[in-house]
This record gives structure tokens, C-alpha cells and sequence, in this order.
């Protein structure tokens, strides 16, 4: 039996949801990939799909096994790839994620000039705020901002950012300023759901860390709603500098008690550990750093 050729069946089958598609998308007959099929679960000692007259369903060893044919089969490409391209050109998908309001400011700018440098990569960009599952999702790589990227991962730092606590001055104007991090409990304040504590704010300040129970008049899922509502007078937010530098250099919002600091974050690209580094990711990973060395909302950053 070819097991790499069995793998290429049953991973066709799954992904069309029948043996029919699977014909149309590996060219075999069907009775070929029934054999290919059968051949693999009587190797494996396992039965990898349920059969019935309407449909097909995988097993739970059969869902575990249609993973890892995947990234094998990935890795193959990927291998046949790089070792075919005597140019040492990068080729093929890049599934990229990244945080919506991070990646529309700073990143899609650059997926231009990535892509013009490497032709022969296809380019699939994902921006959300949820911490996906690089594996499970199929990603080659992520930008995340964090203290520190998950241990299971391999990281790259690319730009730190510091998180902010301002508001607009007509805001302060009609509640007044608060001094210290306790006032903001009884403050107005724009709340941002992914924020790990929750409504819990701290800040390290002159005497030790502080923290503060606020109370949010609008929470958000989203960094940009949360500085259009600061923008709009409603209440002091919690937000990193890469989005809110314009504003606090315009004074259209004011930064708050300065002396105690709320966290400074990374920005890093993480990928996978599990498997060698695709020429492509290593690419990626080389330009953003390139292209983040000398971030814009950074003190002293040329304009």
C-alpha cells in the first residue's frame, strides 16, 4: 500500500463529503478510492469514517487522524516546494492572523509589498481580536500583542506597545480628572472585552501596583469603538499607544496620571513549533520585522 497516496484519498473524501467528489478531485475510480480507503483503516487497525446509505461522518479516531494526514500532506507540499524551486523562491498559502484594529492600521499596508516580493505566495489574512488555535485552524503564522506569546509557540518580537489611560478634555472638563487610580471608580469608563482582567484596572505606581474596580458605562470587543467613544465624550479608556498616538499628539484626548503605568505589551509573530519553518513563514517573519523596526507610534519615530 502507498500510504502517502491513501492519506491523499481519505483526506479527499473528507473534505468532499463522499467517495463520488473524492473520484472528481483525485481522478481515481471509485472502486480505487474505496481500496485506498479500506486499505488504510485495515493498516491502521481502526475504522476512520461511518457509512451509511446518505452520508459519511468521521470517527473520533477518524477526526484525529484527517489532522494529521493535513499537516503531513502540507509538509510534503511545502518540501516539494522548496527543494523544487532552484531560485529559493517562497511558495504557497500563507493563512496569517492577526488583530482587526493592528492589522488595518499597521499590516494591511504591507501585504502589498509582501506580496510583490514573493509572487508565488498566496496570501489569506484573518483579523480578530479572539486568540485562535494556530494548529487547529490552519494558520502559518500570528501577530499577537501580549506580555508574553503562549510557551507552545515559537515567537518573534516585532514592536512593543504601551497601553494608555486617557480621555477626551471635554470629558474631563464636565467630570473632572482623576488623580489617582482609585477615582476611576467613579468615572465614566469605556471598557474592552477582551482586556484579560475583565473591569479590573491595574498600574504599577510610585508606592507598588494598584489596582481599581470600574465601573464600564460600554463595554466593546473592539479597540476602535472604544476610542470613537472616548472621542465622543464618554468616559476615559484603556487603550495602546499604536492606536491612540494621532490623538494624544493632536490633544484630542489627554493622557491620565502618567506616574502610574499601565502595562507595556509585545507585538510578536508566532507560529508553530511542531514543524520545520516553511520558507514562506521565515520570509514573512524576516519583512515584518524589517518592516516594524521603527514603528510609527513609537517616541522619536520619523513621521
Amino acid at each position: 500500500m502507498d500510504v502517502l497516496q491513501a492519506m491523499k484519498t481519505f483526506t479527499a473524501v473528507v473534505e468532499a463529503g463522499s467517495f463520488v467528489g473524492a473520484m472528481e478531485a483525485t481522478g481515481l475510480s471509485k472502486p480505487a478510492v474505496s481500496r485506498h480507503v479500506g486499505e488504510l483503516e485495515a493498516h491502521l487497525g481502526t475504522r476512520l469514517l461511518q457509512r451509511t446509505t446518505r452520508r459519511l461522518s468521521l470517527t473520533g479516531e477518524g477526526q484525529t487522524y484527517y489532522q494529521r494526514c493535513k499537516e503531513v500532506l502540507q509538509a510534503v507540499q511545502e518540501a516539494e516546494a522548496e527543494v523544487g524551486s532552484s531560485t529559493g523562491l517562497a511558495q504557497g498559502r500563507l493563512r496569517i492572523g492577526a488583530p482587526h484594529t493592528f492589522g488595518a492600521m499597521y499590516l494591511a499596508p504591507l501585504w502589498g509589498q509582501f506580496a510583490a516580493q514573493n509572487p508565488q505566495v498566496t496570501l489569506e489574512i484573518v483579523l480578530s481580536d479572539r486568540v485562535v488555535d494556530l494548529v487547529e485552524e490552519g494558520y502559518d503564522l500570528a501577530v499577537r500583542i501580549a506580555r508574553l506569546p503562549d510557551s507552545s509557540l515559537v515567537s518573534r518580537a516585532l514592536a512593543r506597545t504601551r497601553i494608555v489611560l486617557c480621555a477626551s478634555p471635554t470629558y474631563l472638563a464636565e467630570h473632572g480628572t482623576p488623580l489617582h487610580p482609585h477615582d476611576l471608580a467613579r468615572h465614566d469608563v469605556v471598557s474592552y472585552s477582551y482586556w484579560s482582567a475583565g473591569d479590573v484596572w491595574s498600574f504599577a505606581g510610585p508606592q507598588g501596583e494598584v489596582a481599581v474596580r470600574t465601573h464600564a458605562r460600554i463595554h466593546a470587543n473592539n479597540g476602535d469603538t472604544c476610542r470613537a467613544a472616548a472621542l465622543a465624550h464618554q468616559g476615559i479608556i484603556l487603550q495602546p499607544d499604536f492606536l491612540l498616538h494621532e490623538d494624544l499628539r493632536s490633544g484630542a484626548l489627554v493622557e491620565l496620571m502618567p506616574e502610574f503605568r499601565a502595562a507595556e505589551l509585545g507585538i510578536f509573530a508566532v507560529y508553530p513549533t511542531r514543524k520545520q519553518l516553511p520558507l514562506k513563514v521565515r520570509r514573512l517573519v524576516d519583512f515584518l520585522v524589517q518592516a516594524l523596526q521603527a514603528p510609527p507610534w513609537a517616541a522619536g519615530a520619523t513621521e
